[in-house]
Parts: structure tokens; C-alpha cells; sequence
């Protein structure tokens, strides 16, 4: 069993137990108990009412966090030479083509996002084996295949971030970094939040958000109040 450090019970004992927060209180909350010796990611976990083995049921979009990720978020653009300097003006990391799908491969992954053309989405389907597990294949429901490719990488590059829910029906998402203001991490939390209550799903019935907690990196979780975010 893990020992648990002097912080992490200083930590826990700022979180009153069996409480559930607003987004503003969670908020600055979890700025007081993120205790990492680093920027920490500040994360929010969403419980759906949903069955995710059911297609009418998948819950997956995309948002635009107000305040960024605070994540320096590095892009590969796959586009042909007529595309390379829009995506080079528009802030990509990597761009290319040939040369990069060798490089994938190859076990390459080193990168955030990869956004591409409807033309080129031919040449990648051989490799959904290694970029399908680490969610890099791109995908024109969420804005990575494209023919403007220059709006795509500006987007990611300014907050944009896709989110699915998992096979236990749980949403986990990056919402910003715990050297964020608290007003901040609220506002991107709501952001998301707001964004899941307009995806749910026709069938499903009774409550939808079941529960919502948010955490840094290595802190303990706090529980925000679903009330706001059931009522509609």
C-alpha cells in the first residue's frame, strides 16, 4: 500500500469530506492542494449516464477551452507541398508528409496532435494500429481533417481539445494548469461542462452527469456539485 506523504495529508485535510463544491470553490480549491513541485495539469473526470458499447450512446466532441490548455501542444501537419507554408504560418511544429509517415512507421509519435487532409487520410489508414491507441488518428469529427489547415492548427494551438468518453463512461479532459487563476480553471471547466450537456444523447434517460470531480496531477480530487449541470 502507498505511503501517504505529509503533503498529501495536508492536502486531504483542506478537502471536507463527503462536500460537494461550485466550480468556482473546486476551482481555487484545488489550486490550494496541488502540491507538485511542478506546473501541474488540472484535470476534470465526468461521469455520464451512458453506455458507450452503444452507438447512439457515444458521447465525443470537441471544445475550445477560453483560457488554453497552458500547454505548449505540438502539431504535425501531413498536408502536400501546396499546404506546407499555411501550416507553417499558422504555428504547426512538424510539417510534411512522406517523410513523417515513415517516420510513424517507424514508432514516431512524438507529438500532441496530427492534422491532415481529406486526400491524405488514405495513406494513414495503415497506421491506425499505432495511432489509434494513443489518440493521435484524425478524425473530421473533431476538425483534424481538413482542407483549411491553417483555422485547424490556429484552433489547437489556442485551446481546442477533443474529448471521448471511455468505456466505463467517463470523461477525462486536460482543462489547464494548476498555475492557472482559479477564475480560469472555472471558466474552462465550464466550458467543458457546458459543451457535455449540449452533446447528451436522446436515449439517455434520467440523470446525465452522475458525478464531476477535479484534480491536479498528483492531488487528491474534489467533487463539484452536479445540480447546475442536470437541471437542463
Amino acid at each position: 500500500m502507498a505511503k501517504v506523504t505529509k503533503k498529501q495529508k495536508e492536502a486531504q485535510s483542506k478537502i471536507e469530506n463527503g462536500k460537494m463544491y461550485s466550480v468556482t470553490e473546486a476551482s481555487a480549491l484545488i489550486k490550494e492542494v496541488a502540491s507538485e513541485n511542478f506546473d501541474a495539469s488540472v484535470d476534470l473526470a465526468v461521469r455520464l449516464n451512458v453506455d458507450p458499447r452503444k452507438a447512439n450512446q457515444m458521447v465525443r466532441g470537441v471544445v475550445t477551452l477560453p483560457h488554453g490548455t497552458g500547454k505548449d501542444v505540438k502539431v504535425l501537419a501531413l498536408v502536400t507541398p501546396d499546404k506546407e507554408e499555411e501550416a507553417k504560418q499558422a504555428g504547426a511544429d512538424y510539417i510534411g508528409l512522406d517523410e513523417y509517415l515513415d517516420k510513424i512507421k517507424g514508432g514516431w509519435t512524438d507529438v500532441d496532435v496530427i492534422i491532415t487532409m481529406p486526400s491524405v487520410m488514405g495513406k494513414l489508414g495503415p497506421l491506425g494500429r499505432i495511432l489509434g491507441p494513443r489518440g493521435l488518428m484524425p478524425n473530421p469529427k473533431t476538425g483534424t481533417v481538413t482542407m483549411d489547415v491553417a483555422k485547424a492548427v490556429s484552433d489547437v494551438k489556442a485551446g481546442k481539445i477533443d474529448f471521448k468518453v471511455d468505456k466505463t463512461g467517463i470523461v477525462h479532459a486536460g482543462i489547464g494548469k494548476a498555475s492557472f487563476d482559479a477564475e480560469k480553471i472555472a471558466g474552462n471547466a465550464r466550458e467543458l461542462l457546458t459543451t457535455l450537456v449540449k452533446l447528451k444523447p436522446t436515449t439517455s434517460k434520467g440523470i446525465y452527469i452522475k458525478s464531476i470531480h477535479i484534480s491536479s496531477t498528483m492531488s487528491p480530487s474534489v467533487e463539484i456539485d452536479t445540480k447546475r449541470f442536470t437541471e437542463q
